[in-house]
């Protein structure tokens, strides 16, 4: 699996979901003018640029494990303090910030718990931690189409529902493990358009993440099946998928 590649490839990849899906999880969050906001896992600023229009860039801080994405935010973001560091380890003071939010990061965290409270570490007495991740648990993610396909070709394919967050109810359980109060859990819904087949799957071989990694270690062959059959499971373009993300909060 690999995050290491360009903000622009990202973007292609899962941008399409996730930019909308930035814009709903601001207004979850509560973000408001003049509070002092972190993006935890910022990959190329999907979440960050959001933040930056409600609440300046001055007030912004950053932090992601890819060297790569942290260029593509402090290109992109001027005046964001951008750190390459892990949740896990967040190299801010105690109660630097009103909102510590982090999304589509949780499952990928190492250790989720220590991750959520490392953000509430950093939040102030009040302050909100928020963290949404996609449900592969009941099938409505990007990728579960394309985890599907996999498996129906290939049963050792390994799918994503069994990380962290994945499923109803996880990330609320994670959020009271690392203490957090007045926890609440929710859904955030996005519809994204496609014109052709191909606008969907041409992304997949941008080599990002387990799917990236998983493709790129297929055969012609098998990845010419596996493009064929997510194919027949998609309907006739032009096409809108459905996704959802489970949403989180949790009070400091």
């Amino acid at each position: 699996m690999s995050f290491e590649v360009s903000g622009a490839a990202y973007l292609r990849f899962m941008g399409r979901y996730s930019v909308p899906l930035a814009v709903q999880f601001v207004d979850l969050a509560e973000t408001a003018p003049g509070q002092r906001v972190l993006d935890v896992g910022c990959g190329p600023g999907v979440l960050t640029g959001p933040l930056v229009a409600r609440c300046g860039a001055h007030r912004v801080c950053a932090i992601d494990p890819s060297a790569a994405f942290v260029e593509a935010v402090r290109a992109g973001f001027p005046g964001v303090d951008v750190r390459e560091a892990s949740a896990e380890q967040l190299p801010f003071d105690d109660a630097t910030f009103d909102r510590a939010l982090a999304q589509l990061v949780v499952h990928f965290m190492r250790d989720p718990v220590a991750g959520l409270r490392e953000m509430g570490r950093v939040t102030g007495p009040g302050g909100l931690v928020a963290a949404n991740v996609w449900d592969f648990g009941e099938g409505t993610a990007p990728l579960s189409l394309f985890w599907r396909a996999a498996r129906e070709l290939d049963g050792a394919a390994p799918g994503e529902a069994d990380r962290a967050g994945t499923h109803e109810g996880d990330l609320a359980a994670l959020a009271v493990a690392a203490g957090l109060e007045d926890v609440r859990e929710g859904s955030l819904t996005v519809r994204v358009p496609f014109a052709s087949f191909e606008d969907w799957w041409s992304p997949y071989l941008e080599g990002v993440g387990p799917v990236g990694a998983y493709v790129a270690g297929l055969d012609a062959a098998h990845r010419d099946a596996l493009r064929d059959r997510c194919r027949g499971l998609l309907p006739a373009p032009p096409f809108e998928q459905e996704v959802r993300a489970w949403a989180v909060t949790g009070r400091v």
